[in-house]
């Protein structure tokens, strides 16, 4: 595998919304970051700080997007592109709701009625973050998307089942045209003690 490039990719979810502390199930719906998610994008630049990055992307809805503005202001960046497959898992009319009967009157096997699959929403972002990691083969690529896109992408991409992401931290994976993809942090924490070069 010599002289086969590696893409870093870090995957951060957008800071909190309102939505997020009201435990109200997003999707698609494109509710903005609150006061406590900007400072959660402002301090998320000390840690990619520590790497240098060739591009930032993010999802088009506001959230991700101020969220991915604010942490490449930090980083003396701009934004290169909003990426629509990057939007978040569509949960159709089960948007909006909290835990209780209305929500659970929507439950299906797998997800909500009229909402998209965890296995389209998986195939979709992982399609996204591979055809990101290919144009920018060997560079390193700060994406911020959104915790159920990022959390059922990654966990196909490494075959594993991933707990939740939380709100602005680091997820940082490497993705090889070869070997595939590993993950070296999760939640801020390391995963993998080598990542082959």
């Amino acid at each position: 595998m010599e002289g086969m490039p590696l893409t870093t990719l870090a995957l951060v979810r957008h800071g909190q919304t309102d939505w997020n502390a009201q435990r109200r199930l997003q999707g698609s719906t494109d509710i903005p970051l609150n006061d406590v998610g900007r400072g959660q994008a402002r301090d998320a630049v000390a840690v990619l700080s520590g790497y240098e990055w060739d591009v930032v992307v993010s999802s088009p809805l506001s959230r991700a997007a101020e969220t991915a503005e604010l942490i490449a202001a930090g980083l003396g960046l701009s934004v290169d592109r909003h990426v629509p497959e990057l939007t978040e898992r569509r949960f159709g009319p089960a948007e909006g709701l909290q835990a209780g009967p209305g929500l659970d009157a929507l439950r299906i096997p797998g997800g909500f009625q009229g909402a998209e699959t965890e296995e389209e929403a998986a195939s979709r972002g992982l399609a996204a973050l591979e055809a990101l990691a290919e144009e920018f083969r060997g560079r390193r690529v700060l994406v911020v998307a959104h915790g159920t896109l990022l959390r059922v992408s990654l966990g196909r991409a490494v075959g594993r089942t991933l707990e939740s992401i939380d709100n602005a931290v680091l997820n940082l994976a490497h993705h090889h045209a070869i070997d595939g993809w590993q993950l070296e942090y999760f939640n801020g924490e390391p995963v993998l003690a080598t990542i082959p070069g």
